[in-house]
């Protein structure tokens, strides 16, 4: 009788020893998730980032005593390379999001800029990179979101105290960033 309660016992520490590795695991599959997610951000943000000194010398020729604008852009564009994490990036992100915009609202005065090819060239690059982007944020911030359940949630959550896993903070655009940069090419084709 004896060696059963022994084996009942055993069994019994086994499986909830199998449960929490499995539950420290997943936390860890979880981690990894919005670290792999934040890369793909991460490489999105700085494909803009690299774009934009190309962008700033095409308004350049056509805009020079936009002079103002050109130092808010480049400005943004530091802020966001030199960005140390997810709120960090965010708020480049923001910056660099309403510096195109006074960009193209420059441009947008300029006619002969609109029809270079260059220019339209430069305006689809970034177009394309907005777009992915917005599905990077979104993959990255669903991601977070998991993690973030997951580590709040008994039992996961005592597993989570014990070792230290704590909260990431969400990729998010403050209201200038969360209006589109909208690359408009009606008078390119005027």
């Amino acid at each position: 009788m004896e060696l059963i309660i022994v084996i009942v016992v055993i069994v019994a520490l086994v499986i909830i020893g199998l449960i929490l590795v499995g539950m420290y695991n997943g936390l860890i599959r979880s981690r990894n998730r919005v670290k792999e997610a934040w890369s793909g951000m991460d490489v999105q943000l700085r494909r803009r980032a690299s774009l934009v000194p190309n962008l700033v010398e095409t308004v350049k020729g056509y805009a020079e005593h936009e002079r103002e604008t050109f130092e808010e852009v480049t400005r943004a564009r530091s802020a966001l390379e030199q960005a140390g994490n997810v709120q960090d990036a965010a708020a480049a992100n923001n910056m660099l999001t309403g510096a195109l915009r006074h960009l193209f609202a420059v441009a947008e005065n300029y006619p002969q800029l609109q029809a270079a090819e260059n220019f339209r060239q430069l305006q689809s690059e970034l177009s394309d990179i907005e777009e992915k982007i917005a599905f990077s944020r979104q993959f990255y911030n669903t991601n977070v979101l998991d993690y973030n359940n997951r580590i709040g949630t008994v039992p996961a959550s005592v597993i989570a105290g014990m070792f230290g896993f704590q909260p990431e903070h969400f990729f998010e655009a403050d209201e200038e960033g969360r209006a589109e940069v909208r690359v408009d090419f009606s008078r390119a084709s005027d």
